[in-house]
């Protein structure tokens, strides 16, 4: 006695409708992604070719370390392991709190 093989009908037609709603929903995801407005960012701060030079600079960063004037010395943190620098900026002048 051999078993039959042959698909449901019902079962395939239900296969065919998870499948085409996940092609739907990751459509959807990408298009969302793609078309959604970018968050508006505040007006950056003027890169600075040195900052170490720059006595009214206190503070400044890559965006993956930042560095400080303590008295004549400096000391920096260390970057994240996955981070990419961006501009070196100055953070905080040297009269700000």
């Amino acid at each position: 006695m051999a078993a039959d093989l042959s698909p449901d009908p019902q079962t395939a037609r239900l296969d065919r409708r998870v499948t085409w709603a996940v092609i739907a929903l990751v459509a959807a995801t990408v298009l969302i992604g793609a078309l959604a407005p970018r968050p508006a960012h505040h007006a950056a701060p003027a890169p600075i070719s040195d900052p170490a030079q720059n006595p009214s600079c206190a503070e400044w960063g890559d965006g993956c370390k930042v560095c400080r004037r303590i008295g004549e010395e400096i000391a920096c943190s260390l970057p994240g392991i996955a981070c990419t620098p961006g501009p070196m900026t100055c953070l905080g002048s040297a009269g700000e709190p």
